[in-house]
């Protein structure tokens, strides 16, 4: 067994690979067109610190948090003022998805049998109050956010992979809030040891999630929700004063960050600010007028200016189109009449116009059609796949009322659609859906409601979405990390994984076939056997007909003028934050 990456671990050497390695392109130079080059190299490198970063949102932050979290963008920001023990490498293309230390000295080693993995932790390091950031911190990060009912937003890896915690109740419990918990040892303050109950070859990638970031066990902020008012920073920037979800974050600089230890941010600006329920229309404008300089939520410009943008010559060499990595698609809800029998789900699969459905996303610049589940970028994507095919992507009318009539119902249904309100995108695929739906009987009422309580009390509400017939979601996925694991398990794995509140199996989809390739995939450490294991639960969701996949996304998004050091990573599928410094003074 290769103690230093085990089975298909993309992981980075211990010497991170730095910006100044990557290809680059300077503003001004004699380059008349940089569209899509931050795909491929960093845009207006530049080592100049100062100014104020000035990042926009359409919703409320889901939590500044770090161990309540599971949207991307917050993955991404949160790095800001919480260091993980692992993170994704601060580079270009494939490179940037290699795991790679963070607040690690080095890379965590395995042991032989793959049921222990060891990882040290840098000396000397401090929180913004100057007291040291030791290994029983981020034991405690850990406890808190996986065990309890207090902080449900995030994944609960660490719950379900951690050996002899099975009965720990969480720290907030009562008592000493580490009693119980023995699926960490701590056997020296710069030293951790994960206990595991089963081998798993994908865990250093766990510990890139920001529920790895320390948190001190005597803090009082430290119980529950109330910890996102004030995070104390392990990073280079602090919050300057409390935070209240709507009114805006505002982050200044840290002096008790040693950026010796820490080659993945660059800490460029002073200052970094965020305003919160911007309309998705006025942050695309305001960062074409300069008065923005980041989209935090790095979904990209909204449909309406798409097209614009692309066709327009000035705009234009400021647009990257990457691919996302992303899968976009709309979770049918296995557990509400009519829709817990297979039949009629397969007639959605049939009547979804998927031509229209991409155009929701801006057509050929939003993503590819697709006819499988698993995005493209990961081993085990299958491009065969296609149980429902239909000419020209339009749907298949005929064989959808077959299947209606195969499943009892053929004078269609109704069903309702959930969509995030401020996703344009979204609202307008439930649109083309709800119209392709129409054209077999198939009724539906479009239900929006806010992003950052989707998951946790509506759509991921299981008992919500049942008692309210919602039969259908729209949603996106970026994988936990590249492999097929990261994106099949969230989604789709049922059993325990399906939870009774911040549930992302929304098809409440409870295989039993899918459940034991997912488990066994977990099982070995060759890479083309784990390929084949998720190329057939792949298979299996499409012909449960419990995903209707709308696009592999692309995204369009904007680089202010002002903006420095630019570049696509695809470990967060949207721009690098930790690399961007801005000439706004």
């Amino acid at each position: 067994m290769n103690k230093r990456g085990l089975g298909s671990v993309a992981v980075a050497t211990a010497t991170v690979l730095l910006l100044g390695a990557c290809g680059s392109v300077e503003e001004g130079s004699d380059v008349e067109d940089t569209y899509n080059f931050a795909t491929e190299q960093v845009v207006n490198p530049s080592d100049a610190t100062g100014g104020t970063l000035r990042f926009g949102y359409s919703d409320q932050i889901e939590s500044t948090d770090p161990g309540n979290t599971y949207y991307g963008y917050n993955w991404n920001f949160t790095r800001f003022y919480a260091r993980a023990l692992m993170t994704y490498a601060p580079d270009v293309g494939t490179a940037g998805t290699a795991a790679v230390p963070d607040l690690a000295v080095d890379l965590p080693v395995p042991s032989d049998d793959g049921l222990s993995w060891t990882v040290k932790i840098h000396p000397g390091l401090k929180y913004e109050d100057g007291t040291e950031i030791v290994a029983e911190d981020i034991k405690y990060a850990v406890a808190r956010s996986n065990y309890g009912e207090e902080l449900l937003n995030g994944p609960k890896y660490f719950q379900e992979l951690l050996a002899d915690s099975d009965s720990y109740a969480g720290p907030y419990a009562g008592g000493d809030p580490l009693a119980g918990f023995g699926g960490i040892e701590t056997p020296d303050d710069h030293t951790l040891v994960f206990k595991l109950k089963r081998p798993f070859a994908d865990f250093p990638y766990i510990l890139t999630e920001p529920q790895s970031a320390p948190v001190p066990v005597d803090t009082e902020e430290g119980k529950g929700e109330l910890y996102q008012t004030r995070v104390l920073s392990s990073g280079p920037y602090k919050f300057a004063e409390d935070y209240q979800p709507g009114s805006g974050l505002h982050l200044v600089r840290n002096d008790q960050w040693d950026p010796a230890t820490d080659p993945i941010r660059k800490a460029l600006p002073d200052e970094i600010t965020v305003e919160e329920e911007l309309d998705p229309n006025e942050i695309d404008q305001r960062l074409m007028t300069g008065a923005l300089d980041v989209d935090l939520g790095g979904n990209g410009l909204s449909p309406a200016a798409k097209g614009a943008a692309i066709s327009d010559g000035q705009i234009k060499p400021r647009l990257d189109n990457p691919s996302t990595g992303a899968v976009r698609y709309a979770a049918i809800n296995t557990q509400v009449e009519p829709l817990d029998d297979v039949a009629c789900r397969q007639a959605i699969m049939f009547a979804a116009d998927h031509d229209s459905l991409r155009r929701a996303w801006g057509g050929e610049i939003g993503g590819e059609i697709p006819t499988q589940f698993l995005p493209p970028t990961l081993a085990g994507h299958d491009a065969t796949i296609d149980f429902y095919p239909s000419e020209d992507d339009k749907g298949d009318a005929d064989l959808a009322l077959e299947k209606l009539q195969e499943c009892g119902e053929p004078d269609g249904f109704s069903t309702n659609i959930a969509v995030r309100s401020d996703r344009p995108a979204e609202v307008e695929a439930a649109q083309a859906l709800q119209q392709s739906l129409e054209r077999v009987g198939i009724s539906t009422e479009i239900k929006e409601y806010p992003s950052s309580p989707f998951t946790k009390s509506y759509a991921g509400s299981p008992e919500y979405a049942n008692s309210n017939d919602i039969g259908l979601t729209f949603y996106g996925w970026i994988p936990d990390w590249p492999t097929g694991y990261g994106v099949l398990y969230p989604l789709l794995y049922g059993g325990d994984n399906i939870r009774a509140q911040s549930n992302s199996n929304l098809s409440q989809l409870d295989d039993p076939d899918i459940n034991r390739l997912l488990e066994r995939s977990t099982e070995t450490t060759d890479p083309d056997e784990q390929a084949a294991i998720y190329a057939n639960v792949d298979r299996l969701v499409m012909e449960n007909a419990a995903i209707v996949p709308a696009v592999f996304e692309k995204s369009v998004l904007y680089r202010p003028e002002n903006l420095t050091n630019v570049y696509f990573h695809s470990g967060y599928a949207m721009y690098d934050f930790m690399a961007l410094g801005t000439t706004n003074k």
